[in-house]
């Protein structure tokens, strides 16, 4: 099946420099570093199932994936207001 763009893919737990790019697109400036990381694990899990073309489920989140994004969020947020 081909793929329009890069956008259409499907976004899977491993893949959480993604997440963490359609988070920070959907939050902007709103969520600095300190926010990112007071972001309870509850919230950001509905925030990434909410994410167009995310196909993981609710059971195969765990904490490790909600860290390695909480991470990568940050790094896009530095990376966009240095």
């Amino acid at each position: 099946m081909p793929f329009e763009d890069f956008d259409d893919l499907p976004i899977q737990w491993t893949d959480h420099e993604d997440i963490a790019m359609k988070l920070y697109d959907r939050f902007g400036a709103e969520f600095d570093e300190s926010k990112i990381y007071r972001i309870r694990f509850t919230d950001l899990l509905e925030w990434i199932l909410d994410i167009p073309n995310f196909v993981g489920t609710r059971e195969q989140s765990n904490e490790a994936h909600l860290e390695q994004v909480q991470a990568k969020w940050v790094y896009e947020w530095r990376d966009n207001n240095a």
